[in-house]
């Protein structure tokens, strides 16, 4: 059964329905605008990923702006992205097991689609699959540069380049670097060392496919916290930042190279919470709790009323202190999630507003898209 949305179009923020995940579309603009104009400036390609929204309507816009393409995490997620109208999609992931390259390789008849390996046997399935469909698909091999998780040693990485460039049905498009843990180093120069040390891996592996007689290939990767060492290093072509959108609170605790916060871009989502009770501590509880925001990456920080504080989340509770302000029942507080991606997952809708008001609903297109 699909709920109805937590607010109409034309309605003021104060009759917004709580918990609710809420979008100020300004400074949702202006952050897609400010990516876009960095990666051209900088003379790179611009797929941002999907995961952060999970919106067919954010990554049209996205698009629209100047964006080649999206990047998703599953097949899916890419299936839900296609249906809502975006037509080219790299999935940064590996896709294993007959069932999902079968769904892979029919997507591909329908849009441009690629997809990320870091083992023959699969490259092997997921062209005989191409094949069998009549589709054709991008290949990315996976180098690990640092993440610590899917990817081949670089050292490795050419030979599977190679056989990904002689198999029929698929097309060897380049190579996906994406160092995550780097995205989160809160010292500047740290972050960009530790991009300098994925950029080393990544020459390696074009060194080889030189020799190899395979050049001008392709390098993918990077995300909101390392994309300007990615855009000026002059070897990855393309960006897949997704958060920079919204800017969740652990993402502002990333410092920039003067030793201050990044300011580049700005929170533009927020969860909307309703004040349920008051306790004689002084301390208010809200309805916004375990279910409605992701605390993996810290609590969430408190936008409004200024100067209070989440304390602490259950399943269906937060504990804020309104830090002075007289918050009663039925009261709103706005709060910047910690992490951005699992939260939006958790909502059916994602409400937009401008000055106040609201002005569009849109669908969480993908939300639970984990196949």
């Amino acid at each position: 059964m699909s709920l109805p949305p937590p607010a109409r179009v034309g309605d003021p923020l104060e009759s917004v329905d709580t918990p609710a995940l809420v979008i100020d579309l300004e400074v949702l603009d202006r952050n897609i605008a400010a990516m876009q104009d960095i990666a051209d400036a900088r003379g790179v390609a611009l797929r941002p990923h999907a995961k952060s929204h999970k919106s067919a309507d954010i990554a049209r816009r996205q698009m629209a702006c100047g964006a080649v393409g999206i990047c998703c995490q599953k097949i899916s997620e890419a299936e839900l992205m296609a249906t809502g109208g975006v037509d080219d999609i790299l999935v940064t992931n590996q896709i294993v097991g007959a069932r999902k390259i079968g769904r892979l390789s029919r997507l591909a008849r329908h849009v441009r689609l690629g997809v990320c390996v870091d083992d023959t046997d699969n490259l092997a399935e997921i062209a005989a699959a191409a094949r069998h469909s009549g589709a054709e698909l991008d290949i990315y091999v996976e180098v690990e540069v640092g993440m610590g998780r899917c990817g081949v040693a670089p050292e490795k990485a050419g030979a599977l380049c190679r056989a990904a460039a002689a198999e029929e049905g698929v097309r060897f498009a380049g190579l996906q670097a994406y160092n995550g843990r780097a995205q989160h180093i809160r010292d500047h120069r740290e972050r960009g060392a530790a991009i300098a040390r994925a950029g080393e891996a990544v020459r390696v592996v074009l060194a080889d496919l030189e020799q190899a007689g395979l050049g001008g290939v392709r390098v993918t990767g990077a995300g909101t916290g390392s994309f300007e060492f990615e855009a000026g290093s002059g070897l990855w072509h393309e960006l897949q930042a997704g958060s920079y959108i919204f800017m969740d609170a652990d993402y502002a605790r990333n410092l920039g190279p003067e030793g201050t916060p990044e300011t580049t871009f700005g929170h533009s989502l927020f969860v909307l919470a309703g004040v349920l009770s008051t306790a004689p501590s002084g301390r208010v509880v809200v309805d916004a709790g375990l279910k409605a925001l992701a605390v993996d990456s810290g609590l969430p920080l408190v936008a409004g009323p200024e100067g209070a504080a989440y304390l602490g989340a259950s399943d269906e509770h937060g504990v804020v202190d309104p830090g002075g302000a007289a918050l009663r029942p039925g009261d709103h507080v706005r709060l910047i999630p910690g992490h951005c991606d699992p939260t939006v997952n958790l909502h059916d809708w994602i409400v937009g507003a401008r000055d106040g008001f609201v002005t569009d609903i849109w669908p969480v297109t993908a939300r639970g898209a984990v196949f």
